[in-house]
């Protein structure tokens, strides 16, 4: 299947919520481990690679079990661009989650 990168990825505001909070209650012991922030200038540079028409997100963890994310861009035949730009270090969600919101439960 082809990638064009425009995919429709949308969801509404109650099924997210309801993803994220099913989520949520799954996870029943540390370390939790939500969601995570990356900056746009992050995600710029993986998006602006040469024939990059997405991203795609690997659950991670370092060699001492932090969690995290790895993005790397993704080509139209739906390939990772190994060799290029990829990001991590995001700032994970606990304890960097927003303050008042319904998706991380904060609201």
């Amino acid at each position: 299947m082809p990638y064009t990168g425009q995919e429709d990825h949308s969801i509404g505001l109650e099924d997210a919520i309801a993803m994220t909070r099913g989520y949520r209650d799954s996870v029943t012991k540390p370390p939790y481990f939500w969601g995570g922030y990356f900056s746009k200038s992050a995600i710029q540079k993986i998006l602006n690679q040469q024939g990059c028409v997405g991203i795609r997100i690997y659950n991670a963890a370092s060699a001492t079990g932090s969690l995290n994310y790895v993005i790397v861009g993704v080509d139209s035949s739906g390939e990772d661009l190994e060799n290029g730009e990829l990001a991590e270090h995001g700032q994970g969600c606990p304890p960097f989650c927003a303050s008042h919101s319904k998706l991380a439960g904060t609201a």
